[in-house]
């Protein structure tokens, strides 16, 4: 599920970005680890040059929605299924660009950063078709989102976590932004345990007679 939705947005965007640029060739947007780094010219990297690449770089539960009810009213079967509730999650992405020319990656960059302005919020009803039906490599189709929400929140890191990120990805440093996307749920689709509801308390009280001997 969350390669599913780092594939909506990469599809999302490099659609986006097709407005600007006609010529041949596609995934202007790719989806990879930048701690692999770049292939430029003796460089031994896994990265393309001339993209623009997510990274997952951090993953963070959301605690506001933790305390959920483990379990689902239907009132017309008049039957509660209980399962656990879904792990909401918060993921930090970094959107790099590698293009071997500072004044491309810029260019690329502030498109980028254009469009999720103009389009922070994603659901199954406003992402392109070609978006939902994305399957690769090992995907399954329980690994593909129906219902979702994401939301794209700019991040602004201070100098400190700026020199601290690139320093865990290998030193390198590249013109990049940094997003909060927020609210993945994630919920196994397995069989939920279900029981019949309370619909009546009856209480019955009496006392008992006890036997003492006197009439």
């Amino acid at each position: 599920m969350i390669t599913h939705a780092l594939l909506i947005l990469q599809n999302e965007l490099d659609e986006h970005l097709k407005v600007y640029d006609q010529g041949p060739g596609t995934d202007r947007v790719v989806i990879g680890n930048m701690a692999e780094g770049v292939k430029s010219g003796a460089a031994t990297g896994t990265i393309d040059a001339e993209k623009l690449v997510f990274t997952v770089v951090n993953i963070r539960e959301e605690k506001a929605l933790k305390n959920l009810p483990n379990y689902v009213r239907n009132d017309i079967t008049m039957k509660a299924s209980y399962e656990n509730p879904p792990v909401f999650l918060n993921f930090l992405l970094l959107l790099t660009a590698t293009h071997g020319s500072y004044i491309n990656a810029t260019l690329y960059l502030s498109r980028a950063i254009r469009f999720f302005q103009y389009k922070n919020v994603f659901t199954q009803d406003t992402v392109a078709p070609d978006s939902l039906h994305i399957i690769k490599d090992s995907m399954k189709a329980m690994d593909q989102l129906e219902s979702f929400k994401l939301i794209m929140d700019l991040y602004s890191p201070s100098l400190e976590e700026v020199n601290h990120l690139w320093g865990t990805l290998g030193g390198k440093q590249y013109p990049f932004v940094l997003y909060m996307m927020r609210m993945l749920d994630l919920k196994f689709k397995g069989a939920a345990t279900e029981t019949g509801l309370i619909t009546e308390v009856v209480s019955d009280f009496y006392h008992k007679k006890t036997g003492n001997g006197h009439g």
